[in-house]
Order: C-alpha cells, then structure tokens, then sequence
C-alpha cells in the first residue's frame, strides 16, 4: 500500500496531491492479446489460452473430480483381485521402482534410439529389480500413466462438453480390455511359436501398458496445439514406442539364445515381435483420436 506524504505523524488530514504514474515500460499481454494495432494477437497468445481454457472451465474441473473418483475405486479394485490370485512377492518385484528410475524410463520411452544396451541384468541368476536395472520392465508406470490417462480423458470430454460418467467409464474400461486382449494375444503367439522364456503375464502387461505414456503425450498436446499437434506427437510415441518394443522383447524379454533357434522357429518369433510393435500406433490412436477436436 502506497502512504502520500500529506499525512504526519499525528494523522495530519492534509493530503499532498500525487504525482501521476508514470507510463508502463512494456503493454500488458497478460490477457493473452498485446495493444498492436488491429487486435492481432501476441505470440503465444492461442497457447496461453488454452491453458486458462482448460484450468478455469467448471465442466474440465468436474469431469476430473469424477475420473479421480473412477481411478482411485479402479485401483482399490485391483488390488484386492491382485491379493486373492496372485504372489505379493512376485508382483512387488514389478513395482520396486525411485524417482531416478522412473524418470529414466520415461525418457527411454520417448526417445529410445540412443540406449546401447537392451538385456536384462541378473544377479545370481535372478534378474535385478527395475530400480537397479533401466531394462527391466516394471508395472508402476503403466499403472500410473493409465490412471492419468482417465483423468486427462475425462478433463477433455468435460472441455467439449460432452462429459458424462458413462462415457468416461466406457473410455477407461476400453483402454483396459485393449491391454488385456493384446496380453493375451501375445501369450497365445509365444505358445504358437514355442518359446522358451521367462516372460510372465506381468512381463507382458507392463510392456503393454507402457503405451498409455505416448497416449498421454499425444492426448495433452492434442488439447494444447489442436489436432496438428495431435498427430505430430502421435507420430513420435508411436514410432518410438515400436522401436522400444522390438529392442526390449527380442533381447530382454526373450533373449538371445532364443532367437537364435531354427529357422521358422526364428521366424515366427520375428514376426510375433514386429507384429505386437506394429499394433501399438493403431490402438494408440483408437483410444485417444475421439479425445482431441
């Protein structure tokens, strides 16, 4: 608060007349347009309103508070299946994860091309945990980006204005039962082509579920830079999603000496790990394309 120098000590009525402002160095784009003739806006000025857009809209907010609610009845749901039918010990090996480790997988899945070594690291003949090993596939992020991939979803729908509980259950369960029908899929191609691995159910589905980070990407930059934005970030985590899955199962998942098999033996293991690549850019855009307009 500004004191005029009219006033003493004592409380003196007497006001002295102040001295005008002077003007303003730089005008004031904080509304997302400069003072240039024309009304033109600044630059930058359709970003900073998008993010206001999708801060400030009421819908946006509910849509959000509902998918929180989905997400967090989701993961309790889950857990308490998990209890009943699967070891604790084994599934916590998939969830030994820190924030170093977590942040170095996220930049491996979005820009893979520069990662030299791709196998798994053992330690007395049983693999290292995610923590301690960059290649090893975990189930924290996938859990994780799905839950903020139903959030996100719901956040858009509310932005459009057609948000509604079911729509946004409809939307995470079909994110669920894709991943669930390519695990599947997958496990029916390595007894197919007879593989002899260690690849689990969990395996599997962590590698499946490392596309809902890519489905994030494209969704938030689709919101924030419009369908070209959209289709530019589909491009690139779809292509570096399919380089990361067919370096991580042909030489962590399912291992160079079976690859090395007979000839179509070898084949059909080519062709199972093209094929699950191949697959992730399509569901990718099917479950994210309906969210950005």
């Amino acid at each position: 608060m500004a004191y005029h120098s009219g006033y003493g000590a004592h409380g003196s009525k007497h006001r002295a007349r102040a001295a005008p402002e002077p003007p303003p160095l730089f005008d004031d784009t904080s509304g997302g347009y400069s003072s240039q003739p024309g009304g033109y806006p600044a630059p930058g000025a359709d970003v900073a309103f998008n993010v206001n857009h999708l801060l400030g809209d009421p819908m946006a907010n509910i849509a959000t508070a509902y998918g929180i609610s989905i997400a967090s009845q989701g993961k309790d749901m889950v857990h308490k299946e998990l209890h009943r039918f699967v070891s604790v010990n084994k599934l916590k090996y998939f969830f030994t994860v820190d924030t170093a480790y977590v942040a170095k997988k996220l930049g491996l899945l979005v820009f893979p091309y520069t990662h030299q070594n791709w196998e798994v690291q053992y330690s007395r003949d049983m693999p290292l945990p995610p923590r301690k090993d960059l290649n090893a596939p975990d189930l924290y992020i996938p859990t994780m980006a799905f839950i903020t991939y139903v959030l996100l979803a719901g956040m858009a729908l509310g932005i459009q204005k057609r948000f509604s509980p079911e729509v946004l259950g409809l939307c995470a369960s079909t994110a669920l039962v894709w991943v669930v029908m390519e695990v599947l899929a997958l496990l029916l191609g390595l007894y197919l082509a007879t593989v002899r691995s260690e690849l689990s159910t969990f395996h599997l589905l962590a590698y499946s579920g490392y596309k809902y980070v890519g489905m994030i990407l494209s969704v938030l930059t689709g919101l924030l830079f419009g369908s070209d934005g959209y289709y530019v970030a589909l491009a690139w985590t779809s292509s570096a999603l399919m380089y990361f899955i067919v370096r991580s199962l042909r030489t962590a998942a399912l291992g160079p000496d079976t690859i090395g098999g007979p000839g179509p033996r070898k084949h059909l293991q080519l062709y199972l790990t093209l094929g699950a690549a191949a697959f992730q850019p399509l569901i990718i855009y099917w479950l994210t394309f309906h969210l950005v307009r």
